[in-house]
């Protein structure tokens, strides 16, 4: 579904807020010119379930605009779904097919109310009234905001705020949801509401999802782990691989799952366990394994 061949991107040193970039990117690029992707090769299969994580000014933000059109390469060549996002008469199809929810749902909110602004995006692609309807009450159902429907946007949690940012993007029926930082500012009980609505939509709707996501927590349940640090890409593939050397994380800058940290304790203790877990309910059958087969001591 994505083809990114050979990309570059830098921005000008002088722009105070060059494309809406985030604080973390532009703290990376004050002074000197400095390339915030930096040849970049990647692809991303329909149906994947893909985690972008990375220090501070890694390049992950710009990436994901890079996916999205918003922003186009200075080099190299970004394709969805075959097409080429620097070819004009595709941006339309493109940004309708990648849907964007950012870090703050405050920026992306219209509506005065939820169902208005749920139904903002469909009624702009030109949908016929009587599927606005249909689609609006679906995707409120779908991202658990179907009773607040008349709610004004203002009066919401941050999670739930995050709901109807992501039920307005499901509207327009996107192939892929991509989630920049999209849990940042909210509490962990926001953070699962949002995650657990974007792992139904994978798992049953089929829909790729790409998390951006400084959460390390959050990597766990997904198909690939993308590690970006200075605009490269540094490691590509399932999480478990990445984690089983913690070191290698620590030494980018980046921390590991609360689980993988005790496994990496145990494991420096002499406690005879696999590397690179991930997952609390994996990581529960492990030691449950080792305790009731009496493993559990070095």
């Amino acid at each position: 579904m994505i083809e990114v061949n050979n990309v570059w991107f830098s921005y000008r040193p002088d722009a105070e807020n060059p494309a809406g970039e985030s604080f973390e990117e532009q703290s990376v690029l004050e002074g000197e010119r400095k390339n915030a992707v930096a040849d970049i090769s990647l692809s991303v299969k329909k149906g994947e379930f893909v985690v972008i994580i990375g220090p501070n000014g890694s390049g992950k933000s710009t990436l994901a605009k890079l996916f999205n059109a918003l922003l186009l390469p200075q080099t190299g060549t970004v394709y969805i779904n075959s097409k080429p996002t620097h070819d004009e008469d595709a941006v339309w199809e493109i940004r309708r097919a990648m849907g964007m929810v950012f870090q703050n749902p405050d920026n992306q909110i219209v509506g005065t109310t939820v169902e208005e602004d749920v139904a903002f995006g469909v009624e702009n692609l030109g949908i016929p009234p009587e599927q606005i309807r249909s689609r609006i009450d679906a995707t409120m159902k779908s991202a658990g905001v179907y009773d607040l429907a008349d709610r004004p946007p203002y009066q919401l949690s941050g999670g739930q705020k995050q709901r109807v940012a992501i039920a307005g993007i499901l509207a327009m029926k996107p192939e892929c949801v991509i989630l920049d930082e999209a849990t940042a500012m909210l509490d962990p009980d926001g953070r699962r509401e949002v995650l657990s609505i974007v792992r139904e939509l994978n798992r049953n709707d089929g829909i790729s999802v790409i998390l951006i996501t400084h959460n390390m927590d959050e990597v766990g349940n997904a198909d690939r782990v993308i590690v970006i640090d200075e605009g490269r890409i540094v490691s590509d593939g399932p999480p478990a691989e990445f984690f089983s050397d913690v070191e290698f994380v620590r030494s980018i800058g980046l921390d590991v799952p609360e689980i993988t940290e005790l496994f990496y304790i145990l494991e420096k203790r002499g406690v005879n366990l696999p590397r690179g877990i991930t997952d609390v309910d994996e990581a529960f059958c492990v030691l449950k394994e080792m305790l009731d087969s009496g493993r559990a001591t070095p």
